[in-house]
């Protein structure tokens, strides 16, 4: 049985976010867990990837909750991964991806450029989206940008603190913050109109999606992926 992918075309890219589901590790990082700083088999980890990302070369980075964008370089596939929470490339036959499990996979793509980033509520407020943007401008200045949005926490579950609720006063109700509309807002600051959102929420849905919040620390990570 095919893995259950959720891909979605833009500009003749594939973005493509993953689940728990049509990988090879064993419990509690069943099955297909992307992660490899979360304690799973690396073996497990590596055949995982390699099922995502249909074979191709997996290119990511050790992520930090910052906003920072990196151009893709081969290192990005190894062992030793620079920090930063966002990749760009106008390289073809190589998946860019974004670790998640409740924070929210951005993708984006040009006809000519292709880019993830991993958004939380820290990279959402220090401008991870608008970065991501303005990397691929630097690439293709006028190519029409088109973005996914992948599973993450939602609004209906997605719980902060007031200190952080104050951060996103406009996407906020409550204690409860939209991460969705808040990059939706960012995105369309930064000039992006075409926006498809998956409509999955990882936390309402554990059972299908790797979460954090739902499953405590030892748990796996899904992607966010993007290749042309």
């Amino acid at each position: 049985m095919a893995a259950p992918f959720v891909d979605v075309r833009l500009a003749g890219a594939t973005a493509r976010f993953t689940g728990r589901a049509g990988g090879v590790s064993g419990a509690p990082y069943d099955t297909l867990n992307l992660g490899p700083a979360t304690g799973d088999d690396p073996a497990a980890v590596r055949r995982n990837l390699s099922i995502a990302s249909d074979g191709r070369p997996v290119a990511r980075l050790r992520q930090v909750h910052g906003s920072d964008i990196r151009t893709a370089v081969p290192a990005d596939t190894g062992a030793d991964l620079r920090e930063g929470d966002g990749l760009v490339t106008t390289s073809t036959g190589i998946a860019l991806a974004a670790m998640t499990a409740d924070c929210l996979p951005v993708v984006l793509a040009t006809s000519e450029v292709i880019a993830v980033v991993h958004a939380g509520w820290r990279g959402l407020a220090a401008g991870v989206v608008e970065n991501g943007v303005a990397a691929m401008r630097d690439l293709d200045r006028t190519g029409e940008i088109r973005v996914a949005l992948g599973p993450g926490a939602g609004a209906c579950c997605y719980e902060v603190g007031p200190e952080v609720a104050a951060r996103f006063p406009e996407d906020a109700s409550g204690r409860f913050v939209d991460l969705k509309a808040a990059a939706r807002r960012r995105l369309a600051a930064a000039g992006v109109a075409v926006v498809h959102d998956v409509n999955r929420c990882t936390m309402c849905e554990a059972d299908v999606f790797f979460s954090h919040r739902r499953s405590g620390p030892v748990t796996g990570r899904q992607a966010g992926l993007v290749w042309r």
